[in-house]
């Protein structure tokens, strides 16, 4: 009966088959998940080089390294005025005694050899300093009037004025890479290498040039060395000194000769520096320096600032007034910039002229800063965002220590029917080009 039931209901019994096992769909599948891993890793490759820099910035931010020039300070000595008609008082006299009678030295005689081994000392202090200064080319494309291309070049001196661990920062001359397709730099050991702008200041024409160091051979960072800037406020008349660099145009030259004169000034716009005059014959295109017997630099040679009569001799800027400029200029900033023409009103000038003191404006540069605010030859500055200004070197200070784009207003004092009126001048600092 049984066997009966189940060949009744036999037709519901089925067999199961396995399906064919399609080997071209699995290999599409295979082949379609491999290339979105490799796409997935191509996109995460992306999006890691691309903002990891981001992320390590803002994690650990990079300290870009800055150059420090030591400030020199204005030595003031001061003299203690005798008052009339007081008296000393009346001290007991001690018994005179016998002083010792000072042995007198012995003369001696110079001989002709004894000024040739001081001009070798003279010379060795130089050559010293020379390992410091490179030769600047600045290499321009041009063409002439039959539309032949030329290629011309021009040079100046440098001075190697810090070393950041990244690059050498040369001081040099701008006239001579303005307008350049490309800059390099030979140093002491005839070894060349290639040099960018960094930053320069319009209104003295000096610039700093930037080299990386890793395009320095280290035999040569052996031999080069960063310049030492002294001190050129202890500079007086009569000082012994020494022009290195290209006084004469040519490399590497060394002249010996002395300060003739200390007292000298250039006006410059929102600026007035100290000038040396020297007795060292040089050329009217010469640059460098010039050295104190210790190797420190004093002057940078610009023999544009020379007068009329001291054509045929060098003339330097006094350092010590530029090393803030240097400064700045070294750390990629812009000289700030107002467009004014300023003398000091001092005390004289204030009580014989019934003037205010402070700084006295010559002339506004056009197209200045200071012209767009109102600012007028004849005005006397008094303050600056409510800081006093008694003098120009009050006014160069407080406008170093500001950024282009700064808004300030400015105080002077216009002389009117009735006297002098205080008046307020908002200006914008701008970048001298």
């Amino acid at each position: 009966m049984q066997d009966k039931e189940r060949e009744q209901f036999s037709f519901i019994n089925e067999k199961i088959k396995e399906k064919p096992l399609n080997k071209k769909r699995l290999l599409f599948r295979m082949a379609f998940c491999v290339g979105m891993a490799v796409v997935f890793g191509l996109v995460a490759a992306l999006v890691f080089t691309y903002f990891q820099p981001k992320f390590q910035q803002m994690m650990y931010p990079e300290q870009k390294p800055t150059v420090t020039i030591p400030k020199d300070e204005v030595l003031v000595t001061e003299m203690k005025e005798e008052t009339e008609g007081t008296e000393e008082p009346e001290t007991e006299q001690e018994p005179e005694t016998e002083q010792p009678v000072a042995e007198q030295p012995e003369k001696w005689e110079l001989e002709l050899a004894d000024f040739q081994a001081l001009q070798n000392k003279l010379y060795a202090v130089g050559k010293e300093v020379n390992k410091s200064i490179v030769t600047v080319t600045g290499v321009r494309n041009d063409t002439d009037w039959f539309k032949n291309p030329y290629e011309s070049k021009g040079q100046a001196s440098g001075l190697i004025v810090a070393e950041n661990g990244r690059e050498l920062l040369i001081l040099t001359e701008r006239k001579v890479i303005a307008d350049v397709e490309e800059i390099y730099v030979t140093f002491i050991d005839d070894s060349q290498a290639e040099a960018s702008m960094k930053k320069y200041d319009g209104n003295t024409g000096i610039a700093i040039l930037s080299v990386p160091i890793e395009n320095v051979n280290e035999a040569t960072m052996g031999v080069i060395q960063v310049a030492v800037l002294g001190n050129s406020f202890t500079t007086t008349q009569g000082t012994v000194a020494i022009a290195v660099g290209s006084p004469l145009g040519t490399n590497y030259s060394i002249l010996t000769g002395n300060i003739t004169s200390t007292t000298n000034s250039i006006c410059t716009v929102d600026s007035n520096y100290s000038v040396f005059t020297t007795d060292i014959v040089g050329n009217s295109n010469g640059s460098g320096a010039i050295v104190n017997l210790n190797g420190e630099i004093i002057g940078l040679v610009m023999q544009d600032y020379s007068s009329a009569g001291d054509a045929n001799t060098l003339t330097a800027i006094a350092i010590s007034e530029i090393k803030t400029v240097i400064e700045m200029l070294s750390n990629g900033k812009d000289i700030p910039y107002i467009g004014l023409q300023l003398t000091t009103v001092t005390n004289d000038i204030a009580s014989e002229y019934d003037m205010p003191k402070g700084a006295y404006i010559k002339e506004v540069e056009m197209d200045s800063p200071a012209m767009a605010a109102g600012l007028q030859s004849g005005d006397v500055i008094t303050k600056i965002d409510g800081e006093n200004i008694f003098n120009v070197d009050g006014y160069e200070s407080r406008l170093l220590s500001m950024t282009p784009g700064d808004m300030v207003e400015i105080t002077i004092e216009r002389q009117g029917a009735e006297g002098y009126t205080e008046i307020t001048c908002e200006v914008e600092v701008s970048v001298l080009k």
